[in-house]
């Protein structure tokens, strides 16, 4: 079998911005004419539609999705003294958002089949500390909002939504960013709703949180010179804003087209399951919007992670690790007092997770070409199982 087709690269911005980049160019020339750069009509515009598309009543752009999380905490009235509990395996901006917050993280471990937190794990480690829980919304799928509000009630905790990797994304009759009292997004380039640069954005349904967080991003001023919080610099900028307005209304067709690249990837990898190869798995049907396409590769496999991720890098394929150590492992983060062993499926997820190539624009012959070369790398001859004594089932477990 041949291989030697075009390279395949992780992500490109230019199916998405080539359409519209006369939009883009007017929208952000508007912004030079008008010369309002911070906290401009442009973001004025954003805020209020992004925020509807979330299903929320208010947004409020800063400069990043980490400060979206540690201000959004502060102006949710989580720190010092309260526990916040979130999954181990996320991105580190989550865990220093909640730790700039002046709270505690209390990490749990996740579901292996779909990597999202474990609520049943969450429940355990609440506490009388407990002030809130920070489902991420990893990969672009949410975790079950009936759930999350169950446990809210019960326990009378915070939502805080990390929807940083789920523009748009559905589940229950709920979009990411109205489940809990507020929720946290990214901007950056290569999320599904992508800046040319930093941003990010809090989205809530109450009033206070928005006025509050509007504060804390600009210097806790709620009128100039006029300071009544201990706030900071962290303003999305206007510019950013008009590009992110200009691609908004694109969002729910290339979330589409991901989610089409999904279906696809998905039945030409199911007779890899007894090779070893299983993506990760989609509860939420056409509300998950794949910011990445996730694979595990496990013990079972003809091949390790690393050799598999190699091979492809030889063929063309670029692809990535999201995320090759958790959290509660970091050297940074050590006196938290977390040890390996702590959180076993998030540990053995961070072993086996490798990211397949995954934008809108990419080709049917390019998801064709990607599961072609796992095929060859990992011994797949379409003729029947390799591992013939193992079931499915016993794979899956992991």
């Amino acid at each position: 079998m041949s291989h030697s087709h075009s390279t395949i690269p992780f992500v490109d911005f230019s199916h998405q911005h080539q359409p519209i980049q006369a939009q883009l160019e007017q929208a952000m020339q508007n912004v030079l004419q008008r010369g309002d750069y911070v906290l401009g009509q442009a973001l004025l515009e954003f805020e209020q539609t992004f925020a509807q598309a979330c299903e929320a009543s208010y947004g409020v752009g800063v400069a990043s999705g980490t400060d979206a999380i540690a201000l959004g905490l502060q102006a949710c009235g989580v720190g010092l003294g309260d526990e916040v509990i979130l999954p181990a395996n996320t991105f580190v901006a989550t865990l220093i958002g909640v730790m700039r917050s002046g709270a505690t993280p209390i990490f749990v471990d996740c579901d292996p089949h779909t990597a999202l937190i474990d609520l049943t794990a969450a429940e355990k480690a609440i506490t009388v500390r407990t002030r809130a829980l920070i489902p991420v919304h990893l990969y672009g799928q949410m975790v079950s909002p009936h759930r999350l509000l169950d446990l809210a009630s019960t326990y009378d905790l915070l939502i805080f939504e990390d929807a940083a990797q789920a523009h748009l994304a559905e589940r229950e009759g709920y979009r990411a960013g109205s489940v809990g009292i507020a929720a946290a997004f990214s901007f950056y380039p290569s999320k599904n709703l992508g800046a040319f640069g930093d941003g990010g954005m809090l989205v809530t349904q109450e009033e206070i949180v928005a006025q509050t967080m509007r504060s804390l991003r600009n210097y806790g001023a709620t009128r100039k010179y006029f300071h009544t919080d201990y706030g900071t610099n962290s303003r999305l900028d206007t510019l950013q804003a008009a590009v992110l307005n200009t691609k908004l209304p694109h969002l729910p067709s290339w979330n589409a087209d991901r989610q089409r690249i999904a279906q696809l990837y998905d039945t030409l990898l199911a007779p890899l399951v007894n090779y070893g190869i299983i993506p990760i798995a989609n509860h939420s049907a056409e509300g998950h919007v794949y910011h990445l396409y996730v694979i595990r590769v496990l013990e079972d496999c003809a091949i390790d992670r690393t050799t598999l991720q190699t091979g492809l890098a030889h063929l063309g394929i670029q692809t990535g690790i999201h995320y090759p150590i958790p959290c509660h492992l970091q050297p940074a983060f050590q006196h938290l007092g977390y040890a390996a062993t702590d959180f076993h499926h998030a540990e053995m997820l961070s072993q086996e997770i490798l990211s397949l190539p995954m934008y809108p624009g990419l080709e049917e012959s390019d998801v064709r070409q990607v599961v072609s070369a796992i095929e060859s790398l990992v011994g797949f001859t379409g003729q029947g199982c390799l591992h013939s004594t193992q079931s499915p089932s016993s794979l899956m477990v992991g």
